[in-house]
């Protein structure tokens, strides 16, 4: 009887310290380090290291979109662009912001982030059980001949989910084979070149995820954004700033409305605009296993799972980077986050009780950052 009472107090304990967790209302709490048990000096360096080398993409990112994808065949931007700030962040400790830096509140381009929101809206078709499993074959659920053929029949949602489909085919005027070729031969060559069976190989490829986009929104059936917004945004107190564009030409009918499929990042223009506290929110949400406040908005279980390294490439889960195989060396190898072009990032350190966003900071240095931080919190 003693031993049975002494279980049930532990249990109102760890359901005590789970409910008194921090989650900001619309003003979000701000503590020192000293308050968070975090070493200033180091915290101090880890955000001048992220605030002072900036990324040296282009301010005007339609200059920096074409320098980065003009050997690519016809490449157009098609979708919106918008001038980028300067280095800007947050450092979330224990669900309070601990340190900011630059125009938090600043609406930019995000680029490839914008693919774990994606991810994200992929998960929430399975909470809902609208997609029955991820290994089920895409085509039974789009049959309108995005999948068809000998090769593109094969593909499941895990395989769109990992980058590891090797779909072949054009979306929207755009090839597969002409996003990020290979640097030795020609146009004729990448046309022509053998495909690997899905699940096998790994090629990042932003046709390939706006075809995971369409792919939703033939599920859904309403656009990507007003889901995002209603099951994820709104819940997590977003700000009404935020916006996920596609491309003119990538309107389709849905039950005989026009519906824009969104883009998976800014390869082409659009994507997900949105300011770092935004960031910031949806990160916290994923350090909180899907729960804010009283609310499970996404399944512990699809947390878990976007963390999961991949069979084609282990540092890549669902649309998430993870850090299993040490490549930031001296950061924790539990450590996943999302990341984007010209340094956007927002980093899940579950570990320490820490998110980290950035934005346009120089790529070799967010590794510099997080040790620094890990250290600080030891």
């Amino acid at each position: 009887m003693k031993f049975l009472l002494t279980f049930i107090s532990l249990l109102l304990f760890c359901s005590n310290l789970v409910s008194a967790q921090y989650y900001p209302n619309q003003d979000w709490e701000r503590k020192s380090a000293k308050e968070l048990g975090l070493n200033p000096v180091l915290l101090d360096s880890a955000v001048t290291t992220a605030s002072e080398y900036e990324n040296s993409v282009n301010k005007d990112l339609r200059i920096a979109i074409i320098k980065a994808f003009s050997r690519e065949p016809d490449f157009e931007i098609l979708g919106k662009t918008k001038e980028r700030g300067g280095t800007a962040g947050l450092i979330i400790k224990d669900g309070y912001i601990v340190a900011e830096w630059g125009d938090v509140e600043r609406v930019d381009m995000t680029f490839s982030v914008a693919k774990s929101y994606l991810s994200t809206v992929a998960g929430l078709a399975l909470d809902r059980k609208l997609i029955r499993n991820v290994n089920d074959k895409a085509r039974d659920y789009i049959w309108d001949g995005t999948f068809e053929g000998e090769h593109n029949q094969k593909i499941t949602w895990d395989h769109l989910l990992t980058q590891s489909s090797d779909w072949s085919g054009q979306q929207f005027g755009l090839y597969d084979w002409a996003d990020r070729p290979p640097k030795e031969g020609s146009a004729d060559d990448w046309r022509a070149r053998q495909l690997y069976e899905p699940g096998t190989h790994y090629k990042y490829n932003d046709v390939r995820v706006n075809v995971l986009a369409y792919s939703l929104l033939q599920v859904w059936r309403k656009p990507l954004p007003q889901v995002l917004k209603e099951e994820i945004m709104d819940p997590i107190g977003a700000s009404t700033t935020w916006r996920w564009l596609g491309y003119p030409n990538s309107y389709v009918n849905v039950d005989g409305l026009q519906m824009q499929s969104v883009s998976g990042g800014g390869h082409f223009g659009g994507g997900i605009f949105i300011n770092t506290l935004d960031h910031a929110r949806f990160g916290l949400l994923f350090l909180r296993n899907g729960k804010w406040k009283n609310q499970q908005l996404i399944s512990e279980n699809w947390v878990k799972s976007v963390q999961k390294s991949s069979r084609a490439k282990p540092d890549y889960g669902y649309l998430w980077w993870n850090n299993s195989q040490g490549s930031w060396e001296g950061v924790s190898k539990e450590v996943y986050y999302a990341a984007g072009f010209g340094g956007n990032y927002i980093v899940i350190d579950e570990e320490n009780d820490l998110i980290v966003v950035t934005r346009w900071i120089d790529n070799s240095k967010i590794d510099d950052v997080m040790r620094l931080l890990q250290q600080a919190s030891n």
